[in-house]
Protein backbone atom coordinates (compact mmCIF):
# COMPACT_ATOMS: atom_id res chain seq x y z
CA UNK A 1 0.00 0.00 0.00
CA UNK A 2 1.21 3.81 -0.99
CA UNK A 3 1.88 5.89 1.55
CA UNK A 4 0.73 9.29 2.60
CA UNK A 5 2.92 12.55 1.95
CA UNK A 6 2.77 12.28 5.94
CA UNK A 7 4.22 8.60 6.64
CA UNK A 8 6.83 9.45 4.35
CA UNK A 9 8.17 12.74 5.59
CA UNK A 10 7.77 10.51 9.16
CA UNK A 11 11.09 8.20 7.74
CA UNK A 12 13.54 11.43 7.55
CA UNK A 13 16.27 11.03 9.29
CA UNK A 14 17.71 13.77 11.59
CA UNK A 15 21.22 13.47 9.80
CA UNK A 16 19.81 13.80 6.65
CA UNK A 17 19.30 17.56 7.18
CA UNK A 18 23.06 18.40 8.09
CA UNK A 19 24.70 19.39 4.68
CA UNK A 20 28.15 17.68 5.79
CA UNK A 21 28.33 15.09 8.80
CA UNK A 22 31.93 13.41 7.92
CA UNK A 23 30.30 10.66 9.80
CA UNK A 24 30.32 7.40 7.05
CA UNK A 25 26.47 8.35 5.99
CA UNK A 26 24.82 6.07 3.74
CA UNK A 27 21.92 7.87 1.60
CA UNK A 28 20.84 9.09 -1.75
CA UNK A 29 19.33 12.57 -2.21
CA UNK A 30 17.37 13.38 -5.51
CA UNK A 31 17.89 17.11 -6.16
CA UNK A 32 14.68 18.65 -8.01
CA UNK A 33 15.33 22.37 -8.22
CA UNK A 34 12.15 23.14 -9.70
CA UNK A 35 10.92 27.05 -9.18
CA UNK A 36 7.15 25.87 -9.03
CA UNK A 37 6.13 29.26 -8.10
CA UNK A 38 3.83 32.06 -9.70
CA UNK A 39 4.33 31.82 -13.43
CA UNK A 40 3.41 35.53 -13.55
CA UNK A 41 6.36 36.32 -10.91
CA UNK A 42 8.70 34.03 -12.33
CA UNK A 43 7.95 35.37 -16.13
CA UNK A 44 10.12 39.17 -14.54
CA UNK A 45 13.02 37.19 -13.57
CA UNK A 46 15.58 37.15 -16.19
CA UNK A 47 16.79 33.40 -17.46
CA UNK A 48 14.31 32.30 -15.02
CA UNK A 49 14.88 28.41 -16.31
CA UNK A 50 18.85 28.56 -15.78
CA UNK A 51 17.94 29.50 -11.98
CA UNK A 52 17.90 25.53 -11.53
CA UNK A 53 21.56 25.97 -11.37
CA UNK A 54 21.95 27.56 -8.06
CA UNK A 55 21.17 24.30 -6.39
CA UNK A 56 24.49 22.63 -7.54
CA UNK A 57 25.78 23.21 -4.42
CA UNK A 58 23.87 20.70 -2.84
CA UNK A 59 26.15 19.02 -4.14
CA UNK A 60 28.44 19.31 -0.84
CA UNK A 61 26.84 16.23 0.25
CA UNK A 62 29.27 14.50 -2.15
CA UNK A 63 31.66 15.66 0.82
CA UNK A 64 30.31 12.13 2.23
CA UNK A 65 31.67 9.31 0.41
CA UNK A 66 28.85 7.00 1.54
CA UNK A 67 26.43 9.66 -0.26
CA UNK A 68 25.22 9.76 -3.66
CA UNK A 69 23.53 12.25 -5.59
CA UNK A 70 20.76 12.42 -8.29
CA UNK A 71 20.39 15.84 -9.93
CA UNK A 72 17.60 16.79 -12.37
CA UNK A 73 17.15 19.65 -14.57
CA UNK A 74 14.86 20.69 -17.20
CA UNK A 75 17.69 20.58 -20.03
CA UNK A 76 21.13 18.61 -19.32
CA UNK A 77 23.76 20.99 -17.45
CA UNK A 78 27.09 21.24 -19.31
CA UNK A 79 29.89 18.82 -18.08
CA UNK A 80 31.73 22.21 -17.35
CA UNK A 81 29.14 23.80 -15.26
CA UNK A 82 28.81 20.46 -12.71
CA UNK A 83 32.56 20.24 -12.64
CA UNK A 84 33.19 23.77 -11.74
CA UNK A 85 31.33 23.35 -8.51
CA UNK A 86 32.98 19.83 -7.17
CA UNK A 87 36.13 20.95 -8.19
CA UNK A 88 35.50 23.51 -5.43
CA UNK A 89 35.44 20.90 -2.47
CA UNK A 90 38.11 20.24 -0.40
CA UNK A 91 39.63 17.01 0.54
CA UNK A 92 37.16 15.00 -2.50
CA UNK A 93 38.70 14.22 -5.61
CA UNK A 94 36.49 15.57 -8.26
CA UNK A 95 36.39 12.01 -10.19
CA UNK A 96 35.10 10.06 -6.99
CA UNK A 97 32.46 12.80 -6.25
CA UNK A 98 31.22 11.99 -9.77
CA UNK A 99 30.77 8.50 -9.83
CA UNK A 100 28.34 9.07 -6.98
CA UNK A 101 26.41 11.64 -9.31
CA UNK A 102 24.34 11.23 -11.47
CA UNK A 103 22.42 13.81 -13.96
CA UNK A 104 18.94 13.72 -15.40
CA UNK A 105 17.47 16.35 -17.49
CA UNK A 106 13.81 16.39 -19.30
CA UNK A 107 14.69 17.73 -22.29
CA UNK A 108 12.35 20.54 -22.03
CA UNK A 109 13.58 23.62 -21.89
CA UNK A 110 9.74 25.50 -21.26
CA UNK A 111 8.83 27.93 -18.88
CA UNK A 112 6.95 25.13 -16.54
CA UNK A 113 7.95 24.07 -13.63
CA UNK A 114 10.28 20.97 -13.65
CA UNK A 115 8.48 18.91 -11.51
CA UNK A 116 5.53 19.37 -13.83
CA UNK A 117 7.93 18.45 -16.52
CA UNK A 118 8.81 15.42 -14.57
CA UNK A 119 5.65 14.18 -13.81
CA UNK A 120 5.15 14.20 -17.36
CA UNK A 121 7.63 11.77 -17.72
CA UNK A 122 6.81 7.96 -16.54
CA UNK A 123 9.70 6.35 -17.81
CA UNK A 124 12.22 9.45 -16.60
CA UNK A 125 10.78 8.63 -12.85
CA UNK A 126 11.25 4.73 -13.44
CA UNK A 127 14.94 5.40 -14.49
CA UNK A 128 15.68 7.92 -11.43
CA UNK A 129 13.50 5.64 -8.93
CA UNK A 130 15.89 2.68 -9.78
CA UNK A 131 18.68 4.44 -8.38
CA UNK A 132 17.34 5.89 -5.53
CA UNK A 133 17.98 2.82 -2.50
CA UNK A 134 14.42 2.12 -0.64
CA UNK A 135 14.44 3.31 2.97
CA UNK A 136 17.61 5.63 2.30
CA UNK A 137 16.83 8.20 0.21
CA UNK A 138 15.06 11.80 0.08
CA UNK A 139 13.75 14.47 -2.20
CA UNK A 140 16.01 18.07 -1.78
CA UNK A 141 13.41 21.08 -3.21
CA UNK A 142 14.00 24.79 -3.71
CA UNK A 143 10.61 24.73 -2.89
CA UNK A 144 7.65 22.82 -2.36
CA UNK A 145 4.39 22.53 -3.64
CA UNK A 146 1.91 20.26 -4.11
CA UNK A 147 3.43 19.27 -7.22
CA UNK A 148 6.80 18.43 -5.21
CA UNK A 149 4.07 16.31 -2.63
CA UNK A 150 2.70 14.48 -5.72
CA UNK A 151 6.09 13.64 -7.03
CA UNK A 152 6.73 12.31 -3.16
CA UNK A 153 3.94 10.37 -3.37
CA UNK A 154 4.90 8.89 -6.78
CA UNK A 155 8.12 7.70 -6.05
CA UNK A 156 7.37 7.32 -2.62
CA UNK A 157 10.32 8.92 -1.29
CA UNK A 158 10.06 11.32 1.68
CA UNK A 159 10.80 14.95 0.78
CA UNK A 160 12.79 17.10 3.35
CA UNK A 161 10.46 20.38 3.19
CA UNK A 162 7.92 22.20 4.60
CA UNK A 163 4.27 20.63 3.58
CA UNK A 164 2.79 22.36 1.07
CA UNK A 165 -0.43 22.80 3.49
CA UNK A 166 1.45 24.86 6.26
CA UNK A 167 2.10 27.43 3.23
CA UNK A 168 0.12 29.76 5.04
CA UNK A 169 3.32 30.79 7.32
CA UNK A 170 5.53 31.57 4.41
CA UNK A 171 2.41 34.07 3.02
CA UNK A 172 2.64 37.85 4.27
CA UNK A 173 -0.68 37.12 6.18
CA UNK A 174 1.16 34.34 7.99
CA UNK A 175 4.22 35.96 8.41
CA UNK A 176 2.82 38.66 10.56
CA UNK A 177 0.63 36.26 12.41
CA UNK A 178 3.83 34.24 12.93
CA UNK A 179 5.83 37.62 14.30
CA UNK A 180 2.67 38.14 16.67
CA UNK A 181 2.63 34.93 18.65
CA UNK A 182 6.48 35.19 18.92
CA UNK A 183 7.02 38.75 20.16
CA UNK A 184 8.62 40.04 17.50
CA UNK A 185 8.72 43.74 15.95
CA UNK A 186 6.86 44.23 12.84
CA UNK A 187 4.88 47.03 11.07
CA UNK A 188 1.41 48.28 11.77
CA UNK A 189 -0.41 46.47 8.89
CA UNK A 190 -3.84 45.01 7.75
CA UNK A 191 -5.53 42.02 6.91
CA UNK A 192 -5.69 40.30 3.67
CA UNK A 193 -7.87 41.96 1.10
CA UNK A 194 -8.96 40.36 -2.45
CA UNK A 195 -10.26 43.18 -3.87
CA UNK A 196 -9.57 47.35 -4.69
CA UNK A 197 -12.41 48.42 -2.97
CA UNK A 198 -11.45 46.09 0.41
CA UNK A 199 -7.90 47.12 0.04
CA UNK A 200 -8.67 50.38 -0.16
CA UNK A 201 -10.64 50.30 2.87
CA UNK A 202 -7.55 48.70 4.72
CA UNK A 203 -5.35 51.65 3.71
CA UNK A 204 -7.34 53.96 4.88
CA UNK A 205 -7.79 52.17 8.34
CA UNK A 206 -4.41 52.29 8.63
CA UNK A 207 -3.53 55.69 7.61
CA UNK A 208 -6.48 56.86 10.45
CA UNK A 209 -4.79 54.68 13.11
CA UNK A 210 -1.63 56.39 11.56
CA UNK A 211 -2.21 59.62 10.53
CA UNK A 212 1.77 60.75 10.26
CA UNK A 213 2.28 57.86 7.52
CA UNK A 214 3.86 59.40 4.79
CA UNK A 215 3.50 56.34 2.62
CA UNK A 216 2.79 52.61 2.82
CA UNK A 217 3.33 49.36 0.99
CA UNK A 218 0.89 46.95 -0.87
CA UNK A 219 2.00 43.22 -1.09
CA UNK A 220 0.60 40.74 -2.69
CA UNK A 221 0.25 37.96 -0.38
CA UNK A 222 2.66 35.21 -2.55
CA UNK A 223 5.25 37.73 -3.49
CA UNK A 224 8.85 37.13 -3.93
CA UNK A 225 12.04 38.66 -4.05
CA UNK A 226 9.89 41.84 -3.49
CA UNK A 227 8.25 41.25 -6.86
CA UNK A 228 4.75 42.24 -5.76
CA UNK A 229 5.77 45.03 -3.47
CA UNK A 230 4.67 48.79 -4.19
CA UNK A 231 4.92 52.16 -2.70
CA UNK A 232 1.91 53.70 -2.38
CA UNK A 233 2.77 57.74 -1.50
CA UNK A 234 -0.07 59.35 1.20
CA UNK A 235 1.75 62.37 1.10
CA UNK A 236 0.39 62.79 -2.43
CA UNK A 237 -2.73 62.42 -1.55
CA UNK A 238 -4.83 65.12 0.43
CA UNK A 239 -5.90 62.78 3.11
CA UNK A 240 -6.50 64.68 5.77
CA UNK A 241 -9.04 67.08 3.90
CA UNK A 242 -11.29 64.47 2.83
CA UNK A 243 -14.09 62.94 4.24
CA UNK A 244 -13.98 58.86 5.46
CA UNK A 245 -16.05 58.01 2.17
CA UNK A 246 -14.25 60.49 -0.18
CA UNK A 247 -10.79 59.16 1.25
CA UNK A 248 -11.26 55.68 0.39
CA UNK A 249 -12.18 56.97 -2.83
CA UNK A 250 -9.35 58.30 -3.84
CA UNK A 251 -7.35 55.66 -2.28
CA UNK A 252 -8.87 53.34 -4.84
CA UNK A 253 -7.76 55.34 -7.57
CA UNK A 254 -4.41 55.20 -6.74
CA UNK A 255 -4.62 51.79 -5.80
CA UNK A 256 -6.00 51.57 -9.67
CA UNK A 257 -2.62 53.04 -10.85
CA UNK A 258 0.00 51.24 -8.27
CA UNK A 259 3.26 51.08 -10.45
CA UNK A 260 3.09 47.02 -9.22
CA UNK A 261 6.00 45.38 -10.56
CA UNK A 262 4.11 41.54 -11.00
CA UNK A 263 2.06 41.96 -14.67
CA UNK A 264 -1.76 41.72 -14.21
CA UNK A 265 -1.45 42.10 -10.17
CA UNK A 266 -5.21 42.86 -9.57
CA UNK A 267 -5.85 38.95 -10.93
CA UNK A 268 -3.67 38.14 -8.66
CA UNK A 269 -5.30 40.86 -5.96
CA UNK A 270 -8.81 38.37 -6.56
CA UNK A 271 -6.41 34.77 -6.64
CA UNK A 272 -3.83 35.38 -3.28
CA UNK A 273 -4.95 38.25 -2.20
CA UNK A 274 -2.59 41.67 -0.31
CA UNK A 275 -2.52 43.29 2.44
CA UNK A 276 -0.51 46.73 3.09
CA UNK A 277 1.49 47.76 5.69
CA UNK A 278 3.33 51.05 7.20
CA UNK A 279 6.41 51.70 4.91
CA UNK A 280 9.02 52.35 7.82
CA UNK A 281 11.13 55.64 7.20
CA UNK A 282 14.71 55.31 7.12
CA UNK A 283 15.56 57.85 10.00
CA UNK A 284 19.30 58.50 10.31
CA UNK A 285 20.57 55.17 8.16
CA UNK A 286 18.41 52.02 6.82
CA UNK A 287 19.44 48.50 6.20
CA UNK A 288 17.43 45.51 5.13
CA UNK A 289 18.76 42.77 7.06
CA UNK A 290 17.61 38.90 7.30
CA UNK A 291 17.99 35.49 8.70
CA UNK A 292 18.63 31.94 7.63
CA UNK A 293 18.05 28.84 9.61
CA UNK A 294 17.08 25.25 8.94
CA UNK A 295 14.38 22.89 10.78
CA UNK A 296 15.97 19.33 10.91
CA UNK A 297 13.64 16.05 11.14
CA UNK A 298 12.85 16.14 14.89
CA UNK A 299 12.43 19.63 15.05
CA UNK A 300 15.84 20.84 16.04
CA UNK A 301 16.65 24.31 14.86
CA UNK A 302 20.07 25.62 12.94
CA UNK A 303 21.15 29.11 12.62
CA UNK A 304 22.94 29.28 9.15
CA UNK A 305 23.28 32.41 8.26
CA UNK A 306 22.45 36.55 8.57
CA UNK A 307 22.93 39.12 5.91
CA UNK A 308 22.23 42.58 4.58
CA UNK A 309 19.98 42.14 1.66
CA UNK A 310 20.97 44.25 -1.59
CA UNK A 311 17.61 45.65 -2.96
CA UNK A 312 17.48 47.51 -5.98
CA UNK A 313 14.57 47.59 -8.72
CA UNK A 314 12.00 50.50 -9.94
CA UNK A 315 10.32 50.62 -6.20
CA UNK A 316 13.97 49.70 -3.94
CA UNK A 317 12.01 46.08 -3.19
CA UNK A 318 13.45 43.64 -5.66
CA UNK A 319 15.83 41.35 -4.23
CA UNK A 320 19.57 41.60 -6.27
CA UNK A 321 22.24 40.35 -3.49
CA UNK A 322 23.11 39.83 -0.25
CA UNK A 323 26.67 40.34 1.98
CA UNK A 324 27.17 38.09 4.86
CA UNK A 325 27.13 38.64 7.66
CA UNK A 326 24.51 41.07 8.77
CA UNK A 327 26.14 44.29 10.86
CA UNK A 328 27.38 43.46 14.19
CA UNK A 329 25.53 45.92 15.84
CA UNK A 330 21.99 43.87 15.49
CA UNK A 331 23.27 40.85 14.40
CA UNK A 332 22.61 38.66 17.65
CA UNK A 333 19.30 40.24 18.43
CA UNK A 334 18.44 39.45 14.70
CA UNK A 335 19.65 35.52 15.20
CA UNK A 336 17.01 35.54 18.69
CA UNK A 337 14.41 36.42 16.28
CA UNK A 338 15.43 33.97 13.82
CA UNK A 339 15.52 31.24 16.42
CA UNK A 340 12.08 31.96 17.70
CA UNK A 341 10.44 32.05 14.47
CA UNK A 342 12.10 28.89 13.58
CA UNK A 343 11.26 27.35 16.71
CA UNK A 344 7.57 28.35 16.47
CA UNK A 345 7.43 26.76 12.77
CA UNK A 346 9.24 23.65 14.00
CA UNK A 347 6.18 23.28 16.32
CA UNK A 348 4.08 23.19 13.13
CA UNK A 349 5.99 20.75 11.71
CA UNK A 350 8.08 22.93 9.51
CA UNK A 351 11.08 21.95 7.57
CA UNK A 352 14.50 22.37 6.02
CA UNK A 353 15.23 26.04 5.07
CA UNK A 354 13.56 29.43 6.52
CA UNK A 355 14.17 33.02 6.19
CA UNK A 356 12.74 35.87 8.13
CA UNK A 357 13.44 39.48 6.43
CA UNK A 358 13.95 42.76 8.03
CA UNK A 359 14.07 46.09 7.96
CA UNK A 360 16.71 47.80 10.60
CA UNK A 361 16.55 51.70 10.77
CA UNK A 362 18.59 53.81 13.03
CA UNK A 363 16.14 56.10 14.82
CA UNK A 364 17.98 58.72 17.57
CA UNK A 365 21.39 56.66 17.37
CA UNK A 366 19.33 53.08 18.62
CA UNK A 367 19.02 50.33 16.09
CA UNK A 368 15.17 49.55 15.34
CA UNK A 369 14.34 45.93 13.81
CA UNK A 370 11.10 45.09 12.05
CA UNK A 371 10.33 42.04 10.57
CA UNK A 372 8.85 41.83 7.15
CA UNK A 373 8.47 38.50 6.53
CA UNK A 374 9.30 34.69 6.50
CA UNK A 375 10.25 32.60 3.78
CA UNK A 376 9.65 28.52 3.63
CA UNK A 377 11.73 27.82 1.14
CA UNK A 378 15.12 28.37 -0.24
CA UNK A 379 16.12 31.67 -1.76
CA UNK A 380 18.88 33.89 -3.13
CA UNK A 381 20.68 33.81 0.41
CA UNK A 382 20.96 30.10 0.35
CA UNK A 383 23.26 29.38 -2.29
CA UNK A 384 26.16 31.46 -1.27
CA UNK A 385 25.87 30.06 2.35
CA UNK A 386 26.20 26.36 0.29
CA UNK A 387 29.10 27.75 -1.12
CA UNK A 388 30.90 29.14 1.55
CA UNK A 389 30.44 25.87 3.64
CA UNK A 390 31.76 23.74 0.34
CA UNK A 391 34.69 24.98 -0.06
CA UNK A 392 35.63 26.04 3.16
CA UNK A 393 34.92 23.47 5.83
CA UNK A 394 34.05 26.02 8.37
CA UNK A 395 30.82 26.92 10.40
CA UNK A 396 29.12 29.53 12.35
CA UNK A 397 29.81 30.50 15.61
CA UNK A 398 26.66 30.77 17.00
CA UNK A 399 27.85 33.28 19.81
CA UNK A 400 28.96 35.81 17.20
CA UNK A 401 27.52 35.00 14.32
CA UNK A 402 30.70 34.94 11.97
CA UNK A 403 31.68 32.24 9.83
CA UNK A 404 34.73 30.56 10.94
CA UNK A 405 36.86 28.96 8.54
CA UNK A 406 39.14 25.81 10.26
CA UNK A 407 41.42 27.91 11.13
CA UNK A 408 39.80 30.32 12.79
CA UNK A 409 39.59 33.03 10.37
CA UNK A 410 36.38 34.53 10.08
CA UNK A 411 35.29 35.07 6.83
CA UNK A 412 32.90 37.07 4.73
CA UNK A 413 31.19 37.57 1.55
CA UNK A 414 29.21 39.93 -1.40
CA UNK A 415 27.10 37.88 -3.49
CA UNK A 416 24.95 38.41 -6.48
CA UNK A 417 22.64 36.94 -8.67
CA UNK A 418 22.11 39.74 -11.01
CA UNK A 419 25.82 40.79 -12.19
CA UNK A 420 24.44 42.21 -15.82
CA UNK A 421 26.03 43.33 -18.66
CA UNK A 422 25.80 43.63 -22.43
CA UNK A 423 29.57 43.12 -22.41
CA UNK A 424 29.37 39.59 -21.24
CA UNK A 425 26.35 38.51 -23.92
CA UNK A 426 28.22 36.07 -26.28
CA UNK A 427 30.67 34.55 -23.52
CA UNK A 428 30.50 31.15 -22.92
CA UNK A 429 31.42 29.45 -19.69
CA UNK A 430 34.74 28.44 -20.83
CA UNK A 431 36.04 32.01 -21.67
CA UNK A 432 34.24 32.71 -18.49
CA UNK A 433 36.70 30.02 -16.56
CA UNK A 434 39.32 31.47 -18.97
CA UNK A 435 39.17 34.62 -17.83
CA UNK A 436 39.13 34.17 -14.32
CA UNK A 437 42.17 32.21 -14.51
CA UNK A 438 44.12 35.00 -16.28
CA UNK A 439 42.82 37.41 -13.78
CA UNK A 440 43.46 35.40 -10.91
CA UNK A 441 39.76 36.31 -9.69
CA UNK A 442 39.01 32.55 -8.76
CA UNK A 443 38.53 31.43 -5.07
CA UNK A 444 41.98 30.62 -3.60
CA UNK A 445 41.07 28.76 0.00
CA UNK A 446 44.64 28.96 1.22
CA UNK A 447 44.18 33.04 1.14
CA UNK A 448 40.84 32.56 2.21
CA UNK A 449 39.68 34.67 -0.87
CA UNK A 450 38.15 34.97 -4.65
CA UNK A 451 35.05 34.50 -6.83
CA UNK A 452 32.73 31.58 -6.49
CA UNK A 453 30.33 31.50 -10.08
CA UNK A 454 27.01 30.34 -10.79
CA UNK A 455 24.33 30.59 -13.27
CA UNK A 456 26.87 30.21 -15.98
CA UNK A 457 23.80 28.95 -18.17
CA UNK A 458 22.87 32.72 -18.17
CA UNK A 459 25.58 33.98 -19.52
CA UNK A 460 25.57 33.63 -23.12
CA UNK A 461 22.06 34.21 -23.99
CA UNK A 462 21.31 37.04 -21.19
CA UNK A 463 25.15 38.84 -20.30
CA UNK A 464 23.84 37.80 -16.37
CA UNK A 465 26.09 35.74 -13.98
CA UNK A 466 25.93 34.84 -9.68
CA UNK A 467 28.64 35.40 -7.86
CA UNK A 468 30.04 34.66 -4.62
CA UNK A 469 32.97 37.19 -3.58
CA UNK A 470 34.78 35.91 -0.33
CA UNK A 471 37.34 37.94 1.73
CA UNK A 472 38.28 37.72 5.15
CA UNK A 473 36.70 40.56 6.19
CA UNK A 474 33.40 42.41 5.02
CA UNK A 475 35.68 45.37 3.35
CA UNK A 476 38.23 42.74 1.54
CA UNK A 477 35.08 40.93 0.14
CA UNK A 478 33.26 43.96 -1.17
CA UNK A 479 36.63 44.92 -3.09
CA UNK A 480 37.18 41.82 -4.26
CA UNK A 481 33.39 42.02 -5.89
CA UNK A 482 34.44 45.33 -7.21
CA UNK A 483 37.58 43.68 -8.89
CA UNK A 484 35.89 40.25 -10.33
CA UNK A 485 32.93 42.57 -11.82
CA UNK A 486 35.36 45.13 -13.04
CA UNK A 487 37.77 42.08 -14.65
CA UNK A 488 34.94 40.14 -16.11
CA UNK A 489 33.32 42.87 -18.42
CA UNK A 490 36.30 44.55 -19.03
CA UNK A 491 38.11 41.32 -20.36
CA UNK A 492 34.96 40.66 -22.06
CA UNK A 493 35.12 44.33 -23.77
CA UNK A 494 38.63 43.53 -24.74
CA UNK A 495 37.04 39.98 -26.65
CA UNK A 496 34.33 41.56 -27.99
CA UNK A 497 36.36 44.05 -29.85
CA UNK A 498 38.57 41.47 -31.05
CA UNK A 499 41.47 41.67 -28.47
Amino acid sequence: MALSFRELQAQLQPDWGCEHNGDGGQFDVLVVPSLSMDQALMALVTGAHHYEERQLFALMRLRDPGVRAIYVTSKLLPELVVDAVLELMPGVPTSHARRRLHLFDTDDASNRPLTAKLLERPALLGRIRELLRPGRSFISCFVVTELEKQLSELLQVPLLGTDPALGYWGSKAGSRALFARCGVPHPPGSDLAHNLSDLAEATADLWEAHPELRRCVVKLNEGISGEGNACLELAALPLAELSGRERRSRLRAALEQLPMPAALWQELLADQGALVEAWLDGGEALSSPSVQGTIHPGGAVELVSTHEQILGGAGGQTYLGCRFPADDVYRLELMRYGQAVGEALAAEGALERYAVDFIARRLHGTWDLQAIEVNLRQGGTTHPTMALRAITTGQLDPATGLFMAPTGQAVYYTATDNLTDPQLRGLLPADLIDIVAEADLHYDPARLRGSVFHLLGCLSEYGKLGMTCIGRSAAEAEAVYQATADGLIGRARELQAGG
